[in-house]
């Protein structure tokens, strides 16, 4: 229809709009976390003063392109506002991420933030998770018996790939995008998952998100807070 807007584009402007002079802001990855950056570029340069941590290479070049300071992990002890996407939430805030392939740096960033803020388009809003695969990245060594535990604990894997290879993230690990679905309890699954040797992170991100900001083709957001 004419006269409708993209949802992505109307999430992630809405929150780079939320962004205050000073603040340490960690930058997501993905397609609606790219307009979070360029509308952060585009307050840049009209004078904000921030500084950033970019949670994979693609945000890193994007957001030094736009003049965006970037710091390290020793420049902050923690990040006032990191907006980030995600491929999934469902009613109580869990996050299902990964499929941009960053979800480890994502984790870490998230962790370190005092208020996460999730950027969606009405269709990732869920009410189970696990529709779309849940990424699991492991080392490369002995990835196969990851993947054989994962079938044991209830799960299907396929290796992720890319260009007929096997994809490689920025860490240097391999992804299996997992069927699980539905996920019932996503902090059981979490946790059942960390404990087995060889996976590096998983896409599951509990107690993390604290703002939901919901674009819509209208123009209009939708904003909740995590209770």
């Amino acid at each position: 229809m004419s006269g409708e807007q993209d949802p992505k584009q109307i999430s992630g402007t809405y929150a780079a709009n939320l962004v205050e002079d000073r603040m340490a802001v960690g930058l997501g990855t993905g397609s609606t976390a790219r307009f979070a950056i360029l509308r952060l570029g585009e307050r840049v340069k009209e004078g904000l003063n921030i500084i950033a941590i970019p949670t994979s290479e693609a945000s890193a070049k994007l957001a030094t392109e736009l003049g965006i300071k970037l710091v390290g992990f020793n420049d902050v002890t923690h990040l006032d506002i990191t907006i980030d996407g995600a491929d999934e939430i469902d009613p109580d805030f869990n996050m299902l991420k990964g499929g941009g392939g960053a979800l480890l740096r994502e984790k870490i960033v998230a962790s370190l933030t005092k208020r996460q803020i999730c950027i969606v388009d009405p269709n990732k809003a869920v009410e189970k998770l696990g529709k779309f695969p849940l990424p699991v990245e492991v080392v490369k060594f002995g990835w196969e018996v990851v993947a054989r535990r994962i079938e044991e604990i209830g799960g299907k894997y396929k290796v992720r790939q890319r260009d007929g290879e096997n994809y490689v993230t920025d860490n240097g690990n391999f992804i299996l995008d997992c069927d699980f679905y539905p996920i019932e309890n996503p902090p059981e699954l979490e946790k059942a998952i960390k404990m087995l040797p060889g996976v590096v992170e998983v896409g599951l991100f509990i107690n993390m998100a604290h703002t939901l900001i919901m674009g819509h083709p209208s123009g209009e957001c939708t904003v909740r807070e995590r209770a």
